[in-house]
């Protein structure tokens, strides 16, 4: 599964990519996980499953799904609580759900 954290300047969602990966890890679920700038998304959609939009940019949702949704690609927004507090493990439980709906 690839998955995608869009947020401003594809900056802040380091952390939580890593908290996800680390996640996916331990749950021996084979993910591809980064974070981009909304700016770059155009260029990371080959074999793309789930894009999650960072609350702080949540205002872009309805551009990403017009752009991806198009291509089988899945959209939400990133639960705000989960993305306060950093909680890699809640964001992939929101990706999988997503990716299997």
């Amino acid at each position: 599964m690839k998955i995608i954290l869009v947020c401003s300047a594809g900056m802040s969602t380091s952390m939580l990519v890593n908290k996800m990966k680390k996640s996916a890890t331990e749950r021996n679920i084979n993910a591809e996980i980064k974070a981009v700038a909304e700016s770059e998304l155009k260029n990371n959609l080959d074999g793309l499953h789930i894009v999650l939009i960072g609350p702080q940019v949540r205002y872009l949702e309805k551009k990403i799904k017009k752009q991806v949704e198009p291509l089988g690609i899945r959209v939400d927004i990133i639960d705000q609580m989960a993305y306060g507090l950093i909680q890699g493990d809640k964001v992939l439980d929101q990706a999988i759900t997503l990716n299997n709906n």
